[in-house]
């Protein structure tokens, strides 16, 4: 790598010589999306490659929650649940949601998290296939899916069927009530062709539910033209919600009327405000709000969420693939320096917006390059973690960091034990 090459764009097979600094810089000048960099507050000397476990604080967040706190809170106590529009929220949060969603806005909650919204559109399902007792999942995708599964189907007395990757739509029987999958994978970035998977459960009777967590707002959806039919996703990694944020559901139009939430909360009935002792469900998705939305939370997520305004998610997408294929061969350049570095190669087709690199002190490694500034993460074994989105990360981000990732391993911060410490949230 030479930071006084000529500046020089390359493509996907083009050699590591032609990833320059000053190619990289030359991207950044002419990217679309670069001024979409304002609207986030990032640390100065921080490179931030985890936006796809917690993305960073948008600028307008502090002003909008102080206001729901100080304003509305503080002086229209409890008139603001109609006076600022606290009841709606969730609703209107799905609204804004449901254009990165390849959807429309009344398909859409903003509510709960993802593992209680998986629990409640898997139980619909279920309901939804009498006669057909088994889940079907990938073995291998984010663990509290399979955790929430499992739970479900103890209750219902159902089958949860954990299989490999290419044997999924053989799989697909007259047993199978629900196939749930995570669009793109947590670890390795693999993307599902979501409409062939949607075709080859329809034709089998089987509805799918989609996690769509490291998705929403790193790739470009089309639930609807896709055929799905369920589907949760993540407020607190791209939506920019905030730790903690609420996630999100979505149901085809076509179930609306049929859909039966086993979680039956005030919130989701159709006159909450009656208190009848009979519960009668809202008409859509909203049947699917069990309790009282946090509205401090929900100010934050809606705030993550208005990043998105105006942006193009196929423009996005296809950023976010320039910036981890040039990654990927800065990082095969550092590899061929230290072979105890491992680069997986980013899945052929579409990918997450992510990189692995792998180390057998991978923690050491990864805690090493956060005390310099270029923060990403960790997952057991040894897999570091590089997630580039779209909206902030900048060409020659990827440089720097790499150059980081080089000086520590040419040094040995990474031998030090005290960084066995690095914690491993998602």
């Amino acid at each position: 790598m030479t930071r006084d090459a000529p500046a020089a764009l390359v493509t996907r097979d083009a050699p590591a010589a032609l990833v320059t600094r000053d190619a990289l810089a030359a991207l950044d000048a002419a990217d679309p999306l670069r001024a979409a960099r304002d609207r986030f507050r990032l640390p100065p000397g921080v490179i931030y490659l985890d936006g796809n476990s917690l993305g960073p604080l948008p600028v307008a967040t502090p002003g909008l929650v102080a206001d729901a706190v100080e304003r509305q809170w503080g002086e229209g106590l409890i008139r603001s649940w109609n006076d600022a529009g606290w009841i709606d929220l969730p609703q209107r949060i799905g609204a804004g949601i449901a254009p990165l969603l390849g959807t429309t806005p009344d398909c859409v909650i903003a509510c709960d998290s993802v593992s209680v919204n998986l629990f409640k559109l898997a139980g619909a399902a279920l309901a939804a296939r009498p006669g057909r007792r088994v889940i079907l999942a990938e073995a291998g995708d984010f663990p509290t899916d399979s955790y929430i599964l499992a739970g479900l189907a103890r209750i219902a007395g159902a089958e949860l069927r954990l299989v490999a990757r290419d044997a999924i739509t053989a799989a697909l029987d007259a047993d199978t009530a629900l196939l749930v999958l995570a669009h793109a994978h947590y670890a390795t970035g693999a993307v599902h062709d979501m409409a062939a998977m949607n075709a080859a459960a329809r034709a089998a009777g089987v509805l799918t539910l989609w996690d769509l967590s490291h998705s929403t707002g790193a790739l470009a959806l089309a639930l609807d033209a896709d055929g799905a039919d369920l589907a949760v996703g993540c407020g607190y990694k791209y939506l920019g919600g905030g730790p903690g944020a609420p996630g999100f559901a979505w149901v085809a139009r076509r179930h609306h009327a049929d859909l039966q939430a086993p979680l039956q909360g005030w919130m989701g009935h159709a006159k909450p405000f009656d208190f009848t002792q009979d519960y009668t469900p809202a008409t859509g998705v909203a049947r699917l709000a069990v309790g009282t939305p946090p509205i401090l939370a929900m100010t934050a997520l809606a705030a993550g969420v208005a990043t998105f305004d105006g942006i193009d998610m196929a423009l996005a997408e296809a950023k976010s693939a320039a910036l981890v294929r040039r990654f990927a061969i800065l990082a095969a350049d550092i590899a061929a320096r230290f072979p105890a570095l491992v680069v997986e190669p980013p899945p052929p087709g579409r990918h997450g917006a992510q990189l692995v690199l792998r180390h057998p002190r991978g923690r050491r490694v990864m805690a090493a390059l956060i005390a310099r500034g270029v923060i990403g993460d960790f997952r057991p074994s040894d897999r570091m973690r590089f997630g580039f989105p779209a909206l902030y990360t900048r060409f020659t981000d990827l440089w720097d960091a790499a150059e980081a990732l080089t000086q520590v391993l040419a040094s040995d911060e990474w031998r030090d034990p005290r960084f066995d410490a690095l914690g491993v949230v998602s």
